[in-house]
């Protein structure tokens, strides 16, 4: 099983910038890759980000791109998504989530962290 506990989310203003944290536990040696994922209120969840957990390239989607960065620590089994640039329409319960090698869905989400952007 893995663990993921999301934090850094909070209150900004349009323009602004916060850095989300994703702390990983458990069976790390079971993992490909790492997500960040957004749900603002009414609608359905959206990929925002992806990294390789053990080779960090990133991928990202078109409006985040230019942004948004997505890292990892493999250290401190931290995965970080710095945000710059917010929009109110980036306003969204942040998720992260683990993709284990030989699966082809995302099974470990965290609970996520609010993110809300004033205009």
């Amino acid at each position: 099983q893995v663990q993921l506990v999301e934090s850094g989310g909070g209150l900004v203003q349009a323009g602004g910038s916060l850095r989300l944290s994703c702390a990983v536990s458990g069976a790390i040696y079971s993992i490909n890759a790492m997500g960040w994922f957004r749900q603002a209120a009414g609608k359905e969840r959206e990929f925002v980000a992806r990294v390789s957990w053990s080779y960090g390239n990133a991928v990202y989607a078109d409006s985040v791109k230019g942004r948004f960065t997505i890292s990892r620590d493999n250290g401190l089994n931290t995965v970080y998504l710095q945000m710059n640039s917010l929009k109110p329409e980036d306003t969204a319960v942040y998720y992260c989530a683990a993709l284990r090698y030989g699966r082809d869905r995302y099974e470990h989400w965290g609970q996520g962290t609010q993110v809300t952007v004033s205009s």
